[in-house]
């Protein structure tokens, strides 16, 4: 097993993403359905050879030796508490796999985050998610940023990537259209209860309570602000629903703690700017900056 820390290099290890795809950009309309919304759906962002890279070093990445790797900030073979219903999720396989690495210096992804967030954006860290066929379990609802709240202001995005077809019977993701102008809601379990969010909503929340499913070919995404609700039904399909995630900050977010902002980084004191080799600058005039 490689164990070189690949975080450290600052330019794509491969030519897998130097080719943009066609259509890959975020145009006037889509921005503002992103605004109006909470989220955009359907971006054609990687081609099929892209999406084969990934899923090939993702098979190698689900291998149980590196449940011990630190190069992950987070690894789980199982992120539900239900041994029979599984979510396979870790945080930081750009550390660890080129074709991961790579996905975060593609022009594409990177040209979308800058225009979605009006600004230079940063890594803040990349997940991977796979529900295996028949017996995936659910993410529950969430906002993201519930989990982010080490840092400030609220300037995140997050772009999920499909690395299958998406599709309710797989257990796409569902937005609640509107929902980023919510407050900050409790956050329970990840991979649990689909009804513990309702204990949580007021009448009109409750009222606008109205999913919206986002089916996704392979090589499609979805982008969402930090604070809007979503989450997805368990995967009933006879095939896997894999999916790749990259989380983005705008350059200028600050620590709002003392201690690591992810396992094993050292701290960025409170009130002081995200920087540094684990959350670099992705600007694409800027993309080999750390800063």
């Amino acid at each position: 097993m490689q164990t070189e820390d690949i975080s450290q290099v600052k330019e794509p290890l491969t030519d897998t993403f130097l080719q943009p795809v066609s259509g890959g950009t975020i145009s006037d309309d889509q921005q503002a359905f992103f605004e109006a919304n909470g989220y955009v759906a359907g971006v054609r962002l990687l081609a099929n050879e892209q999406v084969a890279a990934l899923r090939s070093d993702l098979a190698e990445l689900m291998q149980p030796e590196f449940a011990r790797d630190p190069r992950f900030y987070e690894y789980h073979h199982n992120e539900s508490t239900d041994a029979g219903r599984v979510l396979f999720h870790a945080l930081g396989a750009w550390r660890v796999s080129p074709a991961f690495h790579d996905l975060l210096f593609y022009e594409p992804l990177v040209s979308a985050a800058q225009k979605l967030l009006c600004g230079r954006v940063r890594l803040w860290h990349d997940q991977i998610f796979v529900k295996p066929d028949k017996d995936g379990a659910v993410v529950s609802w969430h906002q993201d940023y519930s989990y982010w709240t080490r840092t400030k202001p609220v300037g995140h995005l997050t772009c999920w990537i499909a690395l299958d077809d998406s599709t309710r019977e797989n257990g796409c993701v569902h937005y609640v259209p509107g929902s980023h102008r919510w407050n900050l809601l409790p956050r329970g379990s990840l991979a649990n209860d689909m009804n513990t969010v309702m204990d949580f909503l007021n009448d009109e929340q409750k009222r606008a309570f109205k999913p919206v499913a986002t089916e996704l070919k392979a090589g499609e995404a979805s982008f969402h602000h930090p604070m809007t609700l979503h989450g997805s039904y368990e995967n009933r399909s006879d095939k896997p629903r894999r999916a790749a995630v990259v989380n983005f900050i705008r350059d200028g977010v600050m620590s709002d703690s003392d201690e690591p902002l992810l396992e094993w980084v050292p701290v960025i004191p409170k009130g002081e700017k995200i920087a540094g080799p684990f959350f670099p600058l992705l600007s694409i005039c800027d993309a080999t900056k750390t800063g």
